[in-house]
């Protein structure tokens, strides 16, 4: 058994941000990584996916993208590249192929058994992950044993799957790309919408993440929001990592001939049903993305942004009437389900009375319980949270409150 002051779970870019700042503050400390350093984007990633966010916000503490292409996205190689080099450059103590088996109460720390051996130690930071898991309806345990059901982390390309249909049920960024990508490669693809958020990847000229940065869109605050639980279940925009197509929308997939429906909303006999409210749908992400657009040319206006076109306007969301609302999949036009129904931490193996009725993990701004921290989780304490460019700022705030936390502790 080894015993140390820090331990952090996860060598992404969140458990790399927090191990940069407590070696930049001297705090003695271990990673612990089930595989190698960026272990889900270079293994749990399809082909072709690229960041959603532009490289020049691929920033990171004491490192910022540098390379020639600032307003590219990086593929998951390149992401996979960026981490490890930023890992080594930082002498990172990174303990690779260390698998967490359990985390239970220590006396006033906490053990952490792993594959090879245990820990203790004082404080123990959750970086493991948001995506670790896929979301998988109830539903799909009625689906017939002969159609693959398979997600976003388990999906590489469209000759990957079986021939034949693929129905994906979803229609956030890994739904609306996936199902692009298998549709250009010649697939029949059904698409169940439920709740999503229609973005176009650049407006006035600038790319939507620049707007959301300069406008401090991505820096607002859980508690800044009533309901900090529901805030943190937004789903992720409609995007692609790439310009050539403004929009990967609904009318960019119809255009490409996808059909659209409503809401998966139960299997019987063998027959899939579909929602109604699919028009209702549309009709918000509609109304939410121009309301967002619209806060864009506010902020623009009061501080006096200058060389920007003109406001632009995105033609209104097209529903067939009526849309499909069944579908027998024992006739054998689908062959294949994705289930890009979004993610969740992997928490199984914690043996702490910290999660809630629905398994999810109750903190406040990261801070769990004495000595104990999450980090990397979506809106965690800000908006950006989970993406590369947010981890740090979040990893500052944490590592100083684990260190006046320890001082007090000590004294």
């Amino acid at each position: 058994m080894k015993r140390i002051s820090t331990l952090i779970i996860g060598a992404g870019q969140a458990g790399l941000a927090m191990s940069r700042c407590l070696s930049d503050r001297s705090v003695e400390h271990v990673v612990l990584e089930r595989g190698e350093v960026a272990q889900s984007w270079a293994a749990d990633r399809w082909d072709s996916l690229r960041l959603l966010t532009p490289n020049w916000q691929s920033r990171l503490p004491g490192h910022a993208y540098d390379g020639p292409d600032p307003d590219g996205f990086m593929s998951m190689p390149e992401i996979t590249a960026y981490l490890r080099s930023y890992a080594a450059k930082g002498a990172l103590p990174v303990e690779t192929r260390t698998e967490v088996l359990s985390v239970s109460a220590e006396g006033q720390g906490y053990r952490v058994r792993t594959g090879r051996g245990d820990w203790v130690c004082c404080n123990l930071v959750l970086a493991n992950g948001a995506c670790t898991l896929p979301r998988i309806p109830h539903v799909a345990a009625s689906i017939p044993r002969e159609i693959l059901q398979i997600s976003p982390l388990r999906y590489r390309n469209p000759d990957s799957l079986p021939e034949g249909g693929v129905l994906v049920v979803g229609a956030s960024a890994s739904g609306v790309q996936i199902a692009a990508e298998l549709r250009a490669a010649g697939r029949e693809v059904l698409m169940a919408v439920g709740q999503h958020i229609r973005a176009p990847r650049r407006y006035r000229g600038r790319d939507i993440q620049w707007w959301m940065d300069q406008s401090g869109t991505l820096d607002q605050r859980a508690e800044d929001f009533d309901d900090p639980l529901r805030a943190r279940a937004v789903p992720s925009l409609q995007l692609v990592g790439r310009t050539d197509t403004p929009l990967i929308d609904l009318n960019y997939l119809q255009a490409q001939g996808i059909e659209i429906t409503g809401r998966l909303a139960a299997i019987r006999d063998g027959t899939a049903l579909f929602s109604g409210g699919l028009a209702n749908a549309c009709a918000l992400s509609d109304l939410k993305m121009r309301r967002l657009l619209r806060s864009f040319d506010d902020w623009a206006a009061e501080a006096n942004i200058t060389g920007l076109p003109a406001p632009e306007t995105f033609a209104t969301t097209e529903v067939a009437k009526p849309h499909r609302l069944s579908l027998d999949l024992r006739r054998g036009e689908i062959r294949t389900i994705i289930w890009a129904t979004g993610f969740r931490p992997d928490f199984s193996w914690l043996e702490l009375p910290v999660l809630d009725t629905k398994r999810r993990l109750r903190h406040v701004g990261g801070y769990v319980a004495p000595g104990l921290y999450a980090l990397g989780q979506p809106f965690l304490r800000r908006r950006k949270s989970q993406l590369i460019d947010g981890v740090g700022g979040d990893a500052t705030e944490l590592s100083d409150h684990l260190i006046q936390t320890q001082s007090r502790r000590a004294a």
